[in-house]
């Protein structure tokens, strides 16, 4: 059996693992990364080969499709064009060479930085020693540290295993043809962008959420434009819902409302996206003497977990489940195994839901501010007197800043609205260096642009809006 010794093994290829493995190597330490691959990915993780960047270019691809169809019908511009037609397969193509494209930058990039890439199973034995199922053979792996960046899974639903028509956002990325009847389980961040995407695709989408709204995890007021969008795209939602398996012939997904009334839904592929799971099975992770918190691997402000110079990155330690919260706590615990005095913040991670409109937050919102016991001024600025958005056709939203009241404080940004992803970046920078209202109304913005309208929602916090 061959033997690898190291000063640091990362178990896990995804965002947290080949970052960690980068920065490592970037600093001089000895650095092996092993990575199983597999149906969720294998360079790069689940986000790059299965989820946010593959589903990202379907998105594009679909909205680029539906823009043309609307403007088979004369434009408030002035342009007409034909009825235009999706190849959907050569789509996936496109997609797959992009994804294709990005592993193979992941991979030269570790080996320019000297980092040891381990194809295989990952076995571990203790917090020192892996043993690794390759294609040439078994190898042992002894390490000084050991990073646990295994991820997430896709969370299953008992009524509806995964098989046949019933569908996880993987295979959804994979599809070869359009459903023509497409039923989404959840109406999450996964499961309404690509129900949007699909019915920009021309698909019958109908959304079956267990809970009274979509996109639980975002307050109302940023909800209510993504809402509408659904309604205009024709997209059916079905609230307080659940499903409860098939029907007999396979043909329909069977679904139960908050009064126990029961239907049936015809679909041609069923999505169940009702979350994920970190990856905490399949790798000898109960071998080692680790403190839980919950179904995730507890760890410090340095991602340290309860045992000695094993450390834990990424999904497997919890919420929220962000490839660059994962990228983030990667570089931490490299630099702090190379003697660096780093910690991980948490409290500027900023969350995208690529929905139609987009949504951004990034910090405190209102009602968790005034919880907390602050007394705040909020203020928005909506992209209906913003001159880019109307450029763009794309006028339905708004910037909202959340502030303290006593010293200006900015505590959250939040913004939905055509592109606001593109805002993230200053939005997160803004809290990361203490901004006040101030700071970002003394800031001169570009004209015309979107983020005028942050600069406006700060300024109208302030009693000095210019443009409302």
């Amino acid at each position: 059996m061959a033997e690898i010794t190291a000063k640091v093994l990362v178990v896990g290829g995804g965002p947290g693992g080949y970052v960690a493995a980068i920065r490592a190597g970037q600093l001089g330490l000895d650095t092996v990364l092993v990575e199983q691959g597999g149906a969720e990915g294998g360079l790069g993780g689940t986000c790059l080969n299965v989820g946010c960047i593959p589903s990202k270019a379907v998105i594009h691809a679909a909205d680029a499709y539906h823009r043309a169809v609307e403007q088979t019908a004369v434009t408030p511009f002035g342009l007409r064009v034909e009825h235009p037609a999706i190849d959907f397969a050569r789509t996936v193509e496109w997609k797959d060479g992009i994804v294709g494209r990005l592993t193979s930058g992941v991979g030269a990039l570790l080996k320019r930085h000297k980092v040891k890439i381990v194809q295989g199973h990952a076995e571990l034995v203790d917090g020192k020693t892996c043993k690794v199922e390759t294609d040439t053979g078994p190898q042992t792996i002894r390490a000084e540290h050991v990073i646990l960046a295994t991820g997430s899974v896709t969370a299953p639903l008992p009524p509806l295993p995964f098989g046949g028509k019933v569908i996880s956002s993987t295979e959804a990325l994979s599809l070869q043809t359009i459903p023509k009847r497409l039923v989404v389980v959840g109406a999450g961040y996964i499961g309404l962008e690509l129900g949007t995407a699909f019915a920009k695709l021309d698909a019958k989408v109908t959304i079956v959420e267990a809970e009274d709204r979509i996109l639980p995890a975002y307050d109302t007021e940023l909800v209510r434009p993504v809402a509408r969008r659904l309604q205009a795209l024709g997209v059916d939602i079905l609230l307080r819902a659940r499903a409860s398996g098939l029907a007999e012939d396979g043909g329909s997904v069977l679904i139960e409302d908050g009064s126990g009334s029961k239907r049936s839904l015809p679909a041609d592929r069923i999505l169940v996206a009702t979350g994920r799971r970190a990856r905490l099975e399949g790798f000898g992770l109960e071998r080692l003497d680790l403190t839980m918190n919950g179904r995730f691997v507890a760890v410090d402000e340095r991602c340290a977990t309860s045992m000695r110079n094993v450390w834990a990155v990424g999904d497997i330690t919890g919420e929220p489940m962000l490839a660059h919260r994962a990228m983030a706590q990667g570089a931490v615990v490299a630099e702090v195994i190379a003697g660096h005095r780093r910690v991980f913040d948490s409290a500027v991670i900023p969350a995208v839901c690529f929905t139609d409109p987009e949504i951004v937050t990034v910090g405190l919102s209102p009602e968790a501010a005034r919880q907390a016991g602050r007394e705040v001024r909020v203020a928005s600025f909506p992209f209906q007197a913003n001159g880019r958005a109307l450029t763009l056709g794309a006028e339905d939203g708004f910037v909202r800043v959340t502030a303290r009241a006593d010293n200006h404080l900015v505590l959250g940004i939040a913004a939905v609205g055509a592109g606001v992803s593109e805002l993230a970046g200053s939005f997160a920078l803004a809290l990361e260096m203490g901004a006040r209202l101030e700071d970002i109304g003394g800031t001169i913005h570009a004209h015309p642009t979107l983020g005028e309208a942050f600069h406006e929602a700060s300024l109208r916090a302030l009693g000095e809006a210019l443009h409302i």
